[in-house]
């Protein structure tokens, strides 16, 4: 019998399908309390964008982040992110002051504006900080007197997480089941924490099913294109970076009377590329 392949949280249409799946909103639920750890816990979610239509799995520019309102108002938005952008901070601030905006209509009050919540789950390094979870919010940078706290953004760099050690809450088990949903771990989580029970049981169901999966092979191609897209990028940007350096060489070298064939083996550049500089 074959060995049933699980499919990956970290792609973000298996998370988005377990995380932001309406008929179980207790999953949701368990893992913002885990990840914000509100003084009140929150107790219902409403999820604003549950579709995914197969555009946006083929489409490898597209986001399927999850968009949620809480029981006290509380807007919040959850991406999970596989490749670094070299744009996250920027990226989640430009979603949060959208986020944040379109609650007015024209006519309502500002004191009507709920706290907006991001939390973006990279799978990349990407702060300076050494924890895992980083939690910002708009400060006095002298006293550290809270401004508001109606802006909230958390960053969670999986790469960060300690290894090798045992769960301790529920955050730990939520961080696990992304990073490693058939963990021996896990599986004593499952026995204490009945949402992660469920989330499980979810990801065996979208692993075991034909139509869910195809979704997922094309989904995780199209991320594959986009990583493939940058990585060539950023190789084509350090080769322009070194030829760009060469020829600064080869300008300072033609300057000072060094012969043709000593630059082209000090350089790398061909004979006619320096004659051009000449």
């Amino acid at each position: 019998m074959t060995r049933l392949e699980i499919l990956s949280p970290k792609v973000d249409f298996v998370f988005k399908r377990i995380f932001g799946n309406e008929n179980n909103p207790r999953i949701l639920i368990s893992f913002l309390n885990a990840v914000i750890k509100p003084k009140d816990l929150i107790e219902a979610v409403q999820i604003m964008n549950n579709d995914i239509d197969k555009e946006s799995i083929e489409d490898k520019f597209s986001r399927l982040d999850i968009k949620a309102k809480t029981n006290k108002d509380e807007l919040i938005n959850i991406e999970i992110q596989i490749k670094d952008e070299h744009n996250m901070v920027k990226r989640s601030l430009y979603y949060w002051s959208k986020m944040f905006e379109s609650q007015l209509t024209e006519g309502q009050k500002y004191d009507t504006l709920a706290k907006t919540i991001c939390i973006n789950i990279l799978n990349f390094k990407c702060l300076n900080t050494k924890e895992a979870h980083s939690i910002y919010r708009l400060k006095e940078i002298n006293t550290n007197e809270e401004l508001t706290d109606l802006q909230e953004i958390h960053f969670i760099e999986l790469p960060k997480l300690p290894k090798n050690e045992e769960i301790k809450d529920v955050f730990d088990a939520w961080m696990e089941f992304i990073e490693n949903p058939i963990s021996n771990k896990l599986e004593k989580a499952e026995m204490t924490i009945q949402e992660i029970k469920e989330a499980k049981s979810e990801l065996l169901r979208l692993s075991a099913n034909d139509k869910e999966r195809m979704k997922y092979e094309d989904r995780r191609a199209a991320l594959l294109d986009k990583v493939s897209a940058l990585e060539n990028a950023e190789e084509k940007g350090i080769e322009i970076g070194k030829k760009n350096k060469a020829i600064e060489v080869a300008k300072n070298l033609i300057e000072v009377g060094i012969d043709t064939e000593i630059i082209i083996k000090t350089t790398g550049l061909k004979r006619s590329e320096i004659e051009e500089l000449s």
